[in-house]
């Protein structure tokens, strides 16, 4: 999606270089050469020197943005607006869409660089953004510096343009009248918590099914549709229409997913910043420390382009990684990582080839069985490769840029969160034999983690008024197929499994047995709390039994849930045989699975099987970096190493 709008900013920096010795980027000089409409914009502010600055900033930055336009972008919107209704599943609106107005290529979109922006749609961003950062009584404390990078600026991204503030600015305003007189409306962090507040009340949509075109404007603040990155738009919209300074705060690539992330920050009376989220579960402003998350680095986008960057890499645009080529951001990882905060040093030793003095090293980030750049530090023939402001828990490789992709120039290895030490995952050693019992981390299978004190109880009572206690799950469970052995002498017509609190008593299969040995679970009427959440009642309790480990029961209330069987006499129970909810990331029975490992600089392939059960047994080098490959279906896949018997992902 980024490479045609590389291309056009490659294209107009060398043309603005052509005719400067800077650098960095283009001159003012070079800015009204390229387009002499934007005269008018400054000649309105000759006389008020702030304005006058603010549009030397917006204009002498211009060539580092850009919209995507087109009429296939027309129908790219309808998904958003299809979806924030709330009435159709994204992979419905998906569909839906698709077969009105055909597949979405985003190569037949135009990127048009802001260079040939409309002066009076300048002119009108400058007017509302001042009037509401002098009219309102925060402003006195958001220094121009601030102001200009997260007042100012027309756009988030790579929107189309259009005029957004006075609408948003009119919907949202009135909601501030009773705290305006307040002498705490002062600090921006006392009224961004009171927006925070309001802007977390109302419903959100969220999907990452529509991540594949560009940010879609300012319908979000309408539509509420869409993934992170669409939510931090919408935030970015509305505080900034209302004169509070807010940024977006970025992840290159998360540090134990294989996507990037975004979210906010706003600030305080003093410029300091607090990390918030409309799709966090609380509407809280949080200290940058408290980001419980693995981050390695961390950026706060700004309009302003980072030329000392840019000029201290001393590379030439195409020669610098497309992540570092015209940076909009700079670097706050210290105030994220705190305490934990490291420097990074990887010693000449541990290269896989001698490099020149100064040459940009990155640090990169696994993303699938590829590697991201999220930092870079110039060569030091002595010390090696020194990277400042990083945080651990996250397992790194070197790499240089050459012939347009990262050349990797180290094992990859694992930063220590808590006591910032180096750890390189071997290559060769002996063979071990793991274990496998899914392949993405089970944190982000939210749903195990219910299942933690539910209990699968039996009685002779249809109401279960008086039960007994067959067993109580004390762990989430780690494999679809989870064996749960019965210790009762007596017999019951009626089985249930009840849920915990607060857990919507989501579990997908279960099955009792008379005996341990049995491999055919008993049969009767399905008995349970009827209702369920979503919008096609496809969650109800009778997929307990329907035999499919992969539909689930999803009660309506947080509490009270429960599926059972009526066996229709009283039958001795034994074994229960049970499945959590799951996205689908456990071992799936013959699906073609590959498990690769690092070996010398590269993935070297364990062998393909198709399982018969719901595990997978390898032979691979003690302490390896491991990925396992799904051939057959799904794209949750994350690297991960084997250790004391149990598999650890990074």
């Amino acid at each position: 999606m980024r490479k045609h709008s590389l291309l056009l900013i490659i294209c107009i920096f060398q043309i603005l270089a052509s005719c400067t010795k800077v650098p960095v980027g283009p001159s003012l000089k070079d800015m009204l050469s390229a387009n002499p409409k934007l005269q008018v914009v400054l000649d309105k502010y000759k006389d008020d020197s702030l304005k006058y600055k603010a549009a030397v900033f917006l204009i002498e930055n211009l060539p580092f943005h850009y919209s995507y336009e087109g009429e296939p972008l027309n129908d790219y919107l309808k998904l958003f607006e299809l979806h924030g209704k709330g009435t159709m599943y994204p992979d419905k609106v998906l569909d839906s869409i698709k077969r009105a107005c055909g597949p979405f290529h985003m190569d037949k979109l135009e990127a048009k660089s802001d260079i040939y922006i409309d002066p009076v749609y300048l002119i009108e961003n400058i007017e509302w953004a001042f009037k509401v950062w002098r009219e309102q009584p925060w402003g006195k404390n958001v220094s121009f510096e601030d102001f200009c990078e997260f007042v100012l600026p027309y756009r988030v991204g790579d929107e189309r343009l259009e005029s957004w503030r006075e609408r948003i600015y009119n919907k949202y305003n009135p909601l501030l009248d009773s705290i305006r007189g307040l002498p705490e409306a002062e600090d921006p962090k006392y009224v961004s918590q009171i927006l925070m507040d309001t802007l977390h009340k109302a419903p959100v949509y969220f999907t990452e099914l529509f991540s594949f075109g560009p940010h879609y404007g300012p319908k979000v603040v309408d539509w509420r549709s869409g993934s992170c990155v669409n939510f931090t738009d919408l935030q970015l919209y509305v505080f900034r229409a209302l004169g509070l300074p807010c940024s977006e705060e970025i992840m290159l690539m998360r540090g134990n997913k294989n996507v990037p992330h975004y979210w906010n920050a706003v600030f305080d009376k003093d410029g300091n910043s607090y990390r918030c989220s409309i799709l966090d579960p609380t509407s809280e402003l949080n200290s940058p420390d408290n980001y419980w998350d693995p981050k390695g680095k961390v950026y706060r986008r700004t309009f302003s382009v980072n030329r000392e960057m840019i000029r201290t890499m001393g590379k030439k645009a195409e020669e610098r990684h497309p992540s570092f080529r015209y940076p909009c951001f700079r670097d706050v990882t210290a105030i994220y990582a705190g305490s934990k905060n490291r420097t990074l040093t990887v010693g000449p030793e541990n290269l896989y080839n001698p490099l020149k003095k100064g040459e940009p090293v990155y640090l990169c980030s696994a993303s699938f069985m590829d590697w991201a750049p999220i930092g870079w530090c110039l060569y030091d023939k002595r010390l090696g490769a020194v990277f400042e402001n990083v945080e651990g828990q996250v397992v790194f490789r070197l790499g240089t840029y050459e012939n347009g992709s990262i050349c990797p120039q180290s094992d990859p290895f694992l930063l220590d969160r808590e006591s910032g030490e180096v750890r390189f995952f071997p290559s060769g050693g002996r063979e071990v034999e793991v274990t496998l019992l899914h392949k993405y981390e089970l944190y982000f299978e939210p749903f195990v983690r219910r299942m933690v004190d539910g209990v699968f109880e039996g009685s002779n009572d249809s109401h279960f008024n008086r039960k007994d206690t067959l067993f109580i799950i004390k762990e989430f469970p780690e494999r679809l197929w989870n064996v749960a052995r019965v210790n009762s002498a007596r017999s019951y017509r009626y089985v249930r499994y009840y849920g915990p609190k607060d857990s919507y008593c989501n579990i997908s299969e279960v099955a009792f047995y008379t005996s341990f040995a049995d491999s055919v679970p008993l049969k009767g009427k399905i008995i349970g709390t009827p209702g369920c959440n979503g919008l096609d009642a496809s969650h109800e309790y009778t997929n307990v039994f329907d035999g499919d480990p992969y539909t689930s029961f999803d009660y309506v209330q947080p509490t009270g849930g429960w599926s059972g069987l009526d066996l229709g006499t009283p039958r001795r129970i034994e074994k229960i045989v049970f499945t959590p909810r799951n996205r689908d990331n456990f071992i799936r029975t013959d699906d073609e699975y590959e498990l690769f490992y690092y070996n010398d600089g590269e993935w070297a392939s364990a062998g393909r099987v198709r399982p018969h059960s719901d595990s997978l047994l390898y032979k691979v080098p003690e302490g390896a970096l491991l990925y396992l490959k799904d051939h057959t279906r799904g794209k949750d896949e994350r690297i991960f190493e084997y250790k004391d018997g149990k598999q650890q992902f990074w």
